[in-house]
């Protein structure tokens, strides 16, 4: 396809020497209060949003302010280079991804300026995330009523370049109904407000540009009137509607939706609303998805804030989801959709009395199978986070057949949806295709995904054909060809085909009055790369596969399994425990979707094959802790601690295993040497000059305390505990405790906790002879041949109890979590996943032993405060439900911290290059709660990681869970 002229400049930045690359960072440099990245493995993290496209930038620029983003659009517009403003990188069209300067304000312009509470308006810089806004403006009673599924990592700036809408917009409208002011940056380095009024004496670029928008406001106005859909939920196209009214411009409208093609935003002034007193969530369920699309205008008749569509495909994935399946407790049946319908009220009773109203409506007129209906925010936040997850949950799908974005974003009015998507069907089945279906059904916006394989030139050509077939059927309905995600290039291809020739070139005419050398994000709206070029994954692609030492095979090899990350950035989000070094730092490098990207592209050819154990890697993988939060809290299911456990493996094959590595990762085995001269070890570890020996040669930071030996071993802990205790019953039956090397070495009293709790319940606690580290230290530091070697002595000393099927139980969940995990992946056989099948932690153990027999409770005296922090491997695997049920049980007061990860993780906190993140991650949310708690607050911890962070940063002393569930035991089991 022969480039337009306005994108001489993107076949220039994309061709830039090495030479011409440092020019320009020299350039871009001077003067910059904020920072520049030029590395190619760099500026790779930023080639990709969440579309089907990539596009390789010439430079990523961290601004501090409006000044430094001035001084980047001259620097560019003197190289002819484009600039790329970008959000959070979720775009879903590839308006996002260009062979230009990347303008990243997530890190730095993030700033929430102003609040005006009596006028309902927040003054905000354009990298502040959706999520983090609410925040700051919930004490006021107000929220930002704009809420896409991603609005926890989704930006204002990346927001108002989209116009996107969200659940609420039948109440809330998008977001060109929210934005008061813009503050801008024009293509020649001037500085704009732009409000409700148009400025008056306006010069230079400004003025020209105003003169511009005046003729063709006067020009196009009937041609937006006939050509421009009806409906709420246009947001493709520029909008000229903002220009041709009777009124004077709506000049923020007409920016907003505009790709970062037209100006740079560098502050946005945005209403509030009042947050919602009360709401009521009903999930009707429907047999088919047709019935649902029906019943949405009968919904609507009770006036609702949100109806939202779930289909069967995202409730099946959700289903199989190793984490999140919880999240679909809710649906009754197998529906072929279900509507979220969910009602304000001024109290729960009228919301709840709305919600009520329109169940007996539904009933009357048999819509819909089943009804639930909740005011509990806990279940409504469930509910609403299966929706939320909806893009990520179809996208968990493995094999390279995937429902990928290119017709995902349609929009008809309501009463048209049932026969459109009856239509729309029948252009999928007519192709051979499958789809997933979920959106805003509200009012008439639907992201459909045709279940298609982009890597062969078969079904690239399907893809390009059902995306033109839909624009036309879109076109028949009178609708928008993008409901809220933008046009981009993946629906500016058709630009023509859905406005016709006068109004596209009228859209050209307004870019070039606002960007005359077109370096505002060409190629974007109009004029774009064909549907076909610039493909993330394509026919061309050609990925590599190298010999793993883990089975992939699950994955579909290596490859696919970083390619699992579909880019829509959910790791990039500032709760839960995914991903705590990207909360740190934010740096996209740090960040899951970051670290997949290298991989995916060092496997995919774009990097050298030699990148995957080269430095870049190694570097992007470093702040990596392995909690596993991605495997639980990604929907999509990526696994980068599985994939870093790999690499490392890789390069340290390639580069030789370093001294620390291989100290750390037989740490079971210098413990065992230690222990035995335990008082010396201990004394030596507390003075300050062996503290500093170990920082110089091992690089243990000095600052660190080391973990204190016990006196006696868990062995002699054991022998000393059963001369005084009362005989086991085993009632229950036999149970093998798996002791840890820390349990073993440093907290005996843990494992005796344990043991007398077995017991109590009554379960015969045996202790297997000659099992030993489970290999988790050497696995996360890469040494998979050790670790097999480990893992095969475990699994065949303990193969004797499991084939009797007895239950291996331990209270280390990172050490016992491996024998679930990590064992069938290093061993691949029947052995280690009938082990992984028969491994459980000991509060798991316990709340199986309540459910449906005799009551434990009278086993239990506990009481007090209990504050609990469960271990990341225990909240990615099980969960942390069981540990709380258990305190609950034995009668203490218990509450889970909502914290994240404690940032020790093993070894990485005491490495001296990861001490100031290691704090820096458990000061982000889990120190401030424990320092705030009461006094007489007991803290629980389940992994001894835990426990030293805690110990080491706060004032508060840990113990493991397990031993206040002991403590709590009536006297007749006594305490070791």
């Amino acid at each position: 396809m022969k480039a337009h002229p306005l994108h001489e400049t993107v076949s220039r930045a994309r061709d830039l020497s090495e030479a011409d690359r440092r020019a320009l960072r020299a350039d871009l440099r001077a003067g910059l209060l904020g920072d520049v990245r030029t590395e190619r493995a760099y500026r790779l993290l930023y080639a990709t949003d969440a579309s089907i496209y990539q596009m390789e930038p010439a430079a990523v620029v961290f601004p501090d302010n409006a000044e430094d983003v001035r001084h980047v659009v001259e620097v560019a517009a003197r190289a002819g280079v484009p600039i790329l403003p970008r959000g959070g990188g979720t775009s879903l069209a590839g308006q996002a991804v260009n062979h230009a300067i990347v303008l990243d304000f997530t890190p730095r312009m993030r700033r929430v300026l102003e609040v005006n509470r009596d006028e309902g308006w927040a003054l905000v810089e354009p990298g502040v995330v959706l999520a983090e806004l609410n925040r700051a403006v919930a004490p006021y009673g107000l929220h930002y009523p704009i809420d896409p599924s991603t609005a926890n990592r989704a930006t204002i700036g990346g927001g108002i370049g989209n116009n996107s809408c969200g659940a609420h917009s039948v109440i809330y409208g998008k977001t060109s109904d929210q934005v008061l002011s813009l503050d801008l940056l024009l293509v020649d380095g001037s500085r704009v407000t732009w409000g409700q009024e148009p400025p008056a004496n306006a010069g230079g670029l400004e003025g020209r540009i105003l003169a511009e928008l005046a003729r063709i406001g006067r020009e196009q106005r009937e041609e937006v009137e006939r050509r421009f859909p009806k409906i709420m939920r246009r947001v493709s196209g520029y909008n000229l509607d903002a220009i041709t009214g009777s009124g004077p411009p709506d000049l923020p409208h007409l920016i907003v939706g505009s790709e970062g093609t037209l100006a740079v935003i560098t502050a946005a002034k945005v209403k509030l609303a009042p947050l919602p007193a009360a709401r009521a969530l009903a999930a009707v369920h429907f047999e088919t998805i047709e019935q649902a699309a029906e019943a949405t205008l009968a919904a609507l008749e009770h006036g609702p804030a949100a109806v939202e569509l779930v289909d069967d495909v995202i409730i099946r994935r959700c289903r199989a989801h190793s984490s999140l399946w919880r999240l679909a407790g809710y649906v009754q049946g197998d529906p072929g959709a279900v509507l979220l319908i969910e009602f304000f009220g001024s109290s729960e009773a009228e919301a709840l009395s709305r919600a009520g109203s329109m169940s007996a409506a539904f009933e009357k007129r048999r819509l819909g199978y089943a009804t639930v209906i909740t005011t509990d925010p806990a279940r409504q936040r469930d509910m609403w986070r299966m929706r939320e997850a909806g893009l990520g949950l179809i996208m968990s799908v493995r094999g390279d057949a995937k429902p990928v974005a290119f017709v995902e974003d349609t929009a008809v009015a309501p009463e048209k949806l049932p026969a459109f998507v009856q239509r729309f069907k029948e252009i999928v089945a007519g192709h051979g295709l499958e789809a997933a279906y979920y959106g805003h059904a509200s009012v008439g916006c639907l992201h459909i995904r045709p279940m298609v394989d982009l890597k062969t030139r078969e079904g690239l050509a399907v893809a390009e054909a059902v995306a033109t077939e839909v624009a036309d059927l879109v076109l028949e309905f009178g609708g928008s060809l993008s409901g809220e995600h933008g046009d981009g290039i993946v629906r500016g291809v058709f630009t023509e085909r859905m406005f016709g020739p006068r109004l596209t070139e009228a859209f050209r005419e307004l870019k070039r009055a606002f960007d005359p050398r077109g370096i505002l994000n060409p190629g974007k709206i109009v004029d774009t790369p064909g549907f076909s070029e610039n493909l993330r994954v394509g026919p061309a692609l050609r990925p590599w596969e190298p010999a793993t030492y883990l089975d992939f095979s699950a994955e579909g090899g290596i490859a696919r399994a970083a390619e699992q990350c579909n880019g829509q950035g959910a790791c990039r989000k500032l709760d839960g425990t995914m991903c705590p070094s990207y909360m740190v730092t934010l740096d996209e490098e740090h960040s899951t979707r970051g670290r997949a990207n290298l991989l995916r592209l060092a496997m995919s050819g774009v990097l050298p094959p030699s990148e995957l154990t080269g430095d870049a890697i190694h570097e992007a993988l470093d702040l990596c802790v392995e909690c596993k939060a991605c495997r639980a809290e990604c929907p999509s299911g990526v696994d980068l601690a599985k994939l870093k456990y790999e690499v490392l493996a890789q390069r340290l094959r390639a580069r030789g295993v370093p001294l620390r590595s291989r100290l750390f990762a037989e740490i079971a085995a210098l413990s065992a040497a230690a222990s035995r001269v335990a008082p010396l070890a201990n004394a030596l570890a507390r003075l300050r000059p062996g503290r500093l020996l170990l920082h110089r040669l091992l690089g243990i930071h000095s600052a660190r305390p080391l973990p204190r030996f016990a006196p006696r071993r868990f062995e002699a802990a054991l022998r000393r505990y059963r001369r005084t205790a009362p005989p086991a019953t085993g009632v229950r039956g036999d149970v093998v405790l798996f002791v840890d090397t820390f349990t073993r070495y440093f907290h005996p009293e843990a494992g005796i906790a344990a043991v007398r709790l077995l017991e109590a319940v009554g379960y015969r606690a045996v202790v297997a002879e000659g099992v030993g580290c489970c290999g988790r230290p050497a696995i996360s530091k890469g040494l998979l041949p050790r670790a097999g070697r480990m893992a095969r002595r475990n699994v065949d000393l303990l193969a004797p109890y499991v084939e009797r099927g007895l239950s291996v139980v331990g209270i280390e969940p990172s050490c016992l979590l491996t024998f679930r995990d990590e064992y069938p992946d290093l061993l691949r056989d029947d052995a280690s996943r009938l082990l992984a099948s028969r491994a459980m932690l000991v509060d798991e153990l316990l709340m199986k032993a309540a459910e449906g027999g005799p009551s434990l409770r009278a086993l239990f005296a506990g009481a007090g405060e209990v504050l609990l922090h469960t271990h990341c491997h225990q909240k990615a695997g099980p969960g942390s439900e069981a540990t709380l049920g258990a305190l609950r049980l034995a009668g203490y007061d218990a509450r889970l911290i909502d914290s994240g990860c404690c940032g020790m993780a093993g070894s990485f906190g005491f490495e001296a290059e990861h001490y100031e993140v290691s704090r820096a991650m458990g000061a982000y949310r889990l120190f401030p709660v424990l320092e705030a708690a009461a006094p007489d607050a007991q803290v629980a911890v389940t992994g001894v990681s835990c426990r030293q962070q805690v110990s080491h940063f706060t004032s508060r002393r840990p113990r493991h869970a397990v031993e206040l569930l002991a403590d709590a035991l009536a006297p007749r089991h006594p305490p070791a």
